[in-house]
């Protein structure tokens, strides 16, 4: 690895819609940045199983493996480690007729349109792909 190449997280994340395709992004404890939930795997668990483990943590909301939609791999700058990569496994997740409750290391949540995001510091991740 050369110096020039940059450090990497890997996370798996959601891409959570509500009824007028308004994204949900959550903002951790101690952090100014707004992103999509989600987290780093736990030993042994794949991007599917870590994804439902950290939506019922930081969110409260049930989910299994079939209610996620694979929508591949995506790589961004990352939003709260100067010098990393965040390399992020995405899904789409029907959350059907459940709320979101910010929980856990979650300090504040909110739905946002791609109209919104210059008025708050969005992630790359979620603004490069999912807000554009």
């Amino acid at each position: 690895m050369t110096l020039a190449e940059p450090r990497r997280i890997h996370v798996s994340a959601a891409v959570i819609r509500d009824a007028d395709g308004k994204l949900l992004l959550v903002r951790k404890s101690g952090t100014t940045a707004f992103m999509q939930p989600g987290g780093k795997p736990e030993r042994g668990e794949d991007a599917a199983t870590t994804l439902v483990r950290e939506i019922r943590e930081e969110l409260g909301l049930r989910l299994d493996a079939a209610d996620l939609a694979p929508l591949g791999s995506f790589a961004a700058a990352a939003a709260n480690e100067p010098g990393f990569e965040v390399v992020a496994e995405v899904f789409a997740a029907d959350i059907r007729d459940q709320t979101p409750v910010a929980s856990a290391e979650i300090a504040e949540l909110r739905w946002v349109g791609s109209d919104e995001i210059d008025q708050l510091e969005v992630a790359p991740l979620a603004r490069q792909y999912f807000l554009s």
